[in-house]
């Protein structure tokens, strides 16, 4: 127990929750593992997966998967960091140097609504971590992309401020916590069937499958309320 929990910290100290014997392994079979083990997630949320079965549909023994793996928990966070690694790299690529917040923000719904149908089951876990239920298992990840996505909508606000393209009188902190809740909102539409359902209830079935429609109709929604 006691080599247990200092491969997990050494780990957790590297960025990473897995250990390094996983990385040592061909890609192939990581790429195994992952996709079994984020099926098993999607499909039955964190407390419902069995570790045991992943094990059995990846083709690798107990101890191997023990070996990559200090816990069924450092497996889920291990996808879980994945997940935040593609967002974060989608993220890369927003504009923010013109402060047009309007344009940028149409860009993240885009990449929401990308990464939601791209990544559907890892949509749904990231979802999941947001729950009370697993609030042990998200306090120890970095919060990373939540700190690089406040501080993008930040300096854009105060960019459009300066240019004059929003109410100078407008809070950045506020506005940055409505924008960011409804590119979440937006995001997890896609995940679960009553999120789906909650869709079609408000939009109708013709305006909700029309994704064209709804993006440009919310940030026409924005613009609306905070141009000047």
């Amino acid at each position: 127990m006691r080599e247990m929990a200092k491969n997990q910290e050494t780990t957790e100290m590297n960025g990473k929750f897995h250990k390094k014997t996983f990385e040592k392994i061909s890609e192939e079979r990581r790429k195994k593992i992952f996709d079994v083990a984020i099926s098993e997630f999607a499909a039955n949320g964190y407390n419902g997966t069995n570790i045991n079965v992943i094990v059995k549909k990846a083709g690798i023994s107990i101890g191997s998967m023990y070996s990559y793996f200090a816990s069924k928990e450092d497996l889920f966070l291990t996808i879980v960091d994945r997940a935040y690694q593609i967002l974060e790299n989608a993220l890369k690529e927003v504009n923010i140097e013109d402060g047009d917040i309007f344009g940028m923000f149409e860009q993240l719904l885009r990449i929401a609504h990308n990464y939601a149908t791209t990544y559907p089951e890892m949509n749904q876990i990231y979802l999941d971590i947001t729950t009370q239920g697993l609030s042990s298992l998200s306090n120890r990840l970095s919060h990373k992309l939540e700190e690089i996505t406040a501080k993008m909508y930040w300096d854009v606000i105060k960019k459009a401020k300066k240019r004059g393209f929003i109410d100078s009188n407008i809070d950045e902190h506020i506005l940055s916590f409505c924008l960011d809740n409804l590119i979440t909102m937006y995001q997890f539409s896609f995940t679960s069937d009553y999120y789906k359902e909650r869709l079609k209830i408000f939009l109708g079935d013709d305006i909700a499958n029309d994704n064209e429609r709804v993006i440009l109709g919310i940030v026409e929604l924005i613009k609306k309320a905070i141009s000047v």
